[in-house]
């Protein structure tokens, strides 16, 4: 049952994966990503991993997405026209696709999928929850706050940056 919630998971991913690098309108794919970020979520689930699901869902859907949707109603993405950017590159891409395709293909004829499940209690799930948790808090706290601090600059130059371009 697992295998098949599996598939049905990864197949959604890697579909709405491919919809935010297709989709002509930037609000669509904005939507798209958020959605490949709760089928990853939903992976992280049946890895038996809540706490990698839970921020996840927290960080990637509820921040980074709310952000892209941000930049592009305040830069007015929309109004451009997509084939002023590919300059004449869909040759390339047509062969990069098929490459791709054809290793995914030979990958899954003759690859096997027989990786041993864990035998996880819920109380080894806690547990190691709790251990990223002090982790975090703990041993890397400088970094974490770090990372805080650049997306605090990255937004405010983004702000600055579409201000000047509106006067």
């Amino acid at each position: 049952m697992e295998q098949i919630f599996f598939y049905i998971f990864a197949i959604a991913t890697v579909a709405s994966a491919i919809a935010v690098i297709s989709l002509r309108n930037p609000v669509h794919s904005a939507i798209s990503l958020m959605v490949c970020f709760l089928q990853v979520a939903a992976l992280f689930i049946l890895l038996r991993s809540p706490f990698l699901a839970a921020v996840q869902v927290f960080i990637y859907v509820g921040a980074v997405v709310v952000l892209f949707l941000f930049a592009v109603m305040v830069l007015d993405l929309g109004k451009e026209r997509f084939g002023e950017y590919l300059h004449h590159q869909r040759p390339i891409a047509l062969v990069v696709v098929i490459g791709f395709v054809f290793v995914m293909g030979f990958t899954i004829l003759h690859g096997s999928l027989d990786a041993q499940l864990g035998n996880y209690t819920e109380k080894a799930l806690v547990k190691n929850t709790e251990i990223m948790g002090k982790l975090l808090f703990t041993k890397y706290v400088f970094p974490f706050e770090v990372v805080s601090l650049l997306l605090l600059i990255a937004l405010i130059g983004a702000i600055v940056l579409a201000m000047k371009e509106k006067r």
